[in-house]
């Protein structure tokens, strides 16, 4: 065994490179896009162990922008899978929760490489191939913020094994940071290939051995995630990826007595039917599991008289129609001063009007397609529901259509009805509704803005007279985990903008902070007597 005191290399987060005309970057992501498009169809195995297991249920997958496309095949397990992945996990994890930190944490920084150097324009591809983001959002996703995630949780992870008891003459006092006992589940979104990796990655830095089930639609590039675990020597057994039914997957993980964590990011309906499950069983399991779960959202921007028109502009078409609006922390909902307001439509309707709509292979698109046909059918039906009200304004969009792929037009609903449908419920989609306020009534908004809706994950406000600011943050304090100042309620950033939020939209556990990894593992006081006493008696009994 090595000895000494290691330091994990400081994180600074990946750049984002521009995919600029003539960029080699850009030329390269091209060639690789048309390569992987071109490609003979794939076969996706699931991971169990040092098997990859195919099964006779084979699922197509095909780009939501050409959903005619036929890009390879995914295999779909049952419940047999899932315990074989389980028994496997188990197995590995003794030696896994062994080995030291330091060597744990080199295998993620040499994943962290991996995607920001040899696997940047396969993982940014498939990214773009699978959830039909642009060559902008997958950087930033697929490339830049995982390799951040482990970079950060690779550098937070020895600060937490640094935090130590004070210890007394004659006494040494030191905190073991366990794995958890037993094995835990990732359950993972189509939206975000970052966050695919690193739920179960964080996991199993911290020397747990996971169940990992990606989203279904995610699979092309969470194919991709595996090679590079792989490639950057995770062992077998200590990620295990099945693809299987929801509730099959459920019902063999959540009666095992050696369930010890659900790590999730989805929706907010099945985040707390799962709680209730786990709450169900929870005299099955050998330890009370941790739950971390990040879910929905319906994100605010309020605009405060003094705001800068062309800011809120700038924010509210990234904030809503950035990657078709599937972005948990995307802006869904605004509150717009009646001062300011013509001004902002105007330059609003105008700016929408410019957005390009198409494949993620034409670097000039701005919105591309939503990821599927349940989807497509969700958003649409809120646009028709807007269309026949009287109580709201289609100012922008409003149109659909899944003859190739499953495109919605960044869409702006204006209403007077603060409690209108589209203001309350989370739609997942490129569809932003706007509240036009009394000016002269900023406090009695915030309180509505406070109220409206269950979730509490991003929100955003814009203004320049610093008492409105003020005003607006304590106002706003339990309305979003996430908030942010002359910003747009996206694009949190690992390492200085630690995500999550309350309420409806999860346990706020701060995904890339260290308190989020904190509750992965379980830590063992030791206090050692170095030189014992041998006589009962206290000075007192003299």
């Amino acid at each position: 065994m090595a000895h000494g005191t290691f330091q994990v290399p400081y994180p600074v987060n990946e750049p984002v490179l521009s995919y600029a005309p003539g960029s080699s970057e850009r030329e390269e992501l091209q060639a690789m896009y048309k390569k992987m498009y071109s490609q003979d169809p794939i076969d996706v195995p699931m991971y169990i162990g040092s098997d990859e297991v195919r099964t006779s249920d084979k699922r197509p997958m095909s780009p939501p922008h050409d959903h005619n496309k036929f890009l390879g095949y995914f295999n779909y397990g049952d419940a047999s899978h899932v315990e074989a992945a389980i028994n496997s996990a188990l197995e590995a994890r003794t030696k896994w929760a062994a080995y030291s930190y330091v060597e744990r944490a080199t295998i993620f920084l040499k994943a962290a490489d991996l995607v920001a150097g040899k696997y940047r324009a396969k993982l940014n591809a498939s990214t773009m191939l699978a959830q039909s983001k642009n060559c902008f959002q997958a950087e930033i996703d697929a490339a830049c913020e995982l390799s951040d995630f482990l970079r950060f949780n690779a550098y937070f992870g020895q600060q937490i094994m640094e935090m130590q008891p004070e210890s007394a003459d004659g006494i040494w006092n030191r905190t073991e940071y366990r794995a958890l006992e037993g094995f835990v589940f990732a359950v993972t979104p189509f939206n975000f290939t970052a966050i695919a990796a690193n739920l179960p990655s964080c996991m199993a830095l911290m020397g747990n051995v996971v169940v990992w089930k990606p989203a279904d639609s995610q699979i092309y590039s969470a194919q991709v995630l595996m090679e590079i675990f792989k490639e950057a020597g995770v062992p077998d057994g200590v990620i295990n990826m099945i693809t299987v039914d929801g509730p099959v997957a459920g019902d063999v993980v959540f009666n095992h007595p050696d369930f010890s964590g659900l790590h999730f990011t989805g929706s907010t309906t099945v985040f707390r039917h799962l709680w209730k499950t786990i709450g169900e069983n929870i005299a099955k399991y050998k330890t009370y599991p941790r739950i971390v779960g990040e879910t929905g959202g319906k994100d605010f921007v309020v605009a405060h008289s003094s705001a800068k028109v062309d800011a809120v502009v700038a924010g509210l078409v990234r904030g809503a129609f950035e990657f078709q609006g599937q972005k948990c922390s995307a802006a869904s909902r605004a509150y717009i001063a009646s001062d300011i307001w013509p001004e902002v439509k105007e330059k609003l309707v105008a700016e929408v009007a410019t957005l390009k709509m198409g494949s993620p292979e034409d670097f000039s698109n701005f919105v591309n397609a939503v990821i599927d046909a349940r989807s497509f059918d969700k958003i649409s039906s809120y646009i028709d529901y807007a269309k026949g009200q009287d109580d709201c304004e289609i100012i922008c969009g409003g149109n659909y259509d899944n003859s190739k792929g499953y495109f919605v037009e960044p869409t702006v609903i204006v209403t007077s009805n603060p409690k209108f449908r589209t203001m309350v419920e989370e739609i997942f989609g490129p569809v932003l509704t706007i509240y036009v306020y009394d000016a002269n009534k900023f406090e009695e908004t915030l309180k509505l803005v406070d109220s409206t809706s269950e979730y509490a994950l991003t929100g955003a406000v814009f203004a320049q007279d610093r008492y409105a600011i003020s005003l607006a943050k304590d106002a706003l304090e339990n309305a979003a985990g996430n908030f942010y100042l002359n910003d747009k309620p996206t694009g949190a950033v690992v390492g200085q903008q630690p995500f999550g939020g309350a309420r409806g939209s999860g346990t706020n556990d701060k995904a890339g902070s260290a308190l989020n990894l904190l509750r992965w593992v379980s830590p063992r006081t030791i206090k050692e007597t170095l030189v014992p006493v041998e006589d009962y008696r206290y000075p007192f009994h003299s």
